[in-house]
């Protein structure tokens, strides 16, 4: 355990000041989505950026593509949280039916097409192959999924946010990549305590609407 645990400090100690400024990011921005604050967008969007360019360097293509998707996702969420001048703000709710089809499907959709995408792009731009391709392709299927309702501001992003990270940690250890996986233990308690908070905003939301 004690050689264990000096092999994660000297790692820890070797980690480049990109990942660090990554990580610094990624922590605003899911202190501000627990805060339901808009400006988690773009502290999102400078962070996926920078992952982008760290994960391609450590063979994990798909949590490179999902950081693509991260992007294009705050991109979104930022126009769909603000929407248009004089309408009222997107409030906190539960999936419906519907949205619950599509974020299953995105999660096993994803996962397959993510599984036998991976080979071809590390071919076809003479990169390394991918040592855990289903393993980097179901973190990145359950946290599309997750950031896609996050963005239409659904209680159960968080529910599948965190599937995301219990397989993300193991997977960013096993790839030398020690701060990355304790960013992504952080974030699990983010996510948890995401859930209490947006649970309470769901709940005052519905006692104000049947008191008016």
């Amino acid at each position: 355990m004690q050689e264990l645990w000096r092999e994660f400090i000297v790692e820890l100690k070797a980690t480049e000041w990109l990942q660090w400024l990554a990580v610094a990011f990624a922590v605003a921005e899911v202190l501000l989505a627990k805060a339901n604050k808009i400006l988690l967008y773009p502290a999102g969007i400078i962070s996926s950026l920078l992952f982008i360019f760290l994960f391609v360097e450590a063979g994990l293509y798909a949590e490179s593509g999902l950081n693509l998707y991260y992007l294009v996702m705050s991109i979104y969420g930022w126009a769909y949280w603000t929407r248009k001048k004089g309408e009222p703000p997107v409030p906190v709710t539960h999936t419906n039916k519907k949205e619950k089809l599509i974020a299953t499907g995105i999660v096993l959709g994803g996962t397959l097409l993510i599984w036998l995408l991976i080979p071809l792009f590390a071919k076809s731009f003479n990169l390394p192959a991918s040592t855990v391709p289903l393993w980097d392709a179901w973190v990145t299927a359950t946290a599309w999924s997750g950031m896609w309702l996050l963005a239409r501001r659904k209680i159960e992003n968080w529910i599948l946010l965190n599937i995301s990270n219990a397989f993300a940690v193991p997977l960013l250890f096993h790839k030398h990549l020690p701060l990355s996986a304790l960013l992504t233990v952080f974030l699990f308690i983010i996510a948890v305590l995401g859930f209490i908070e947006w649970k309470k905003i769901i709940r005052q939301n519905a006692t104000s609407a049947s008191l008016n």
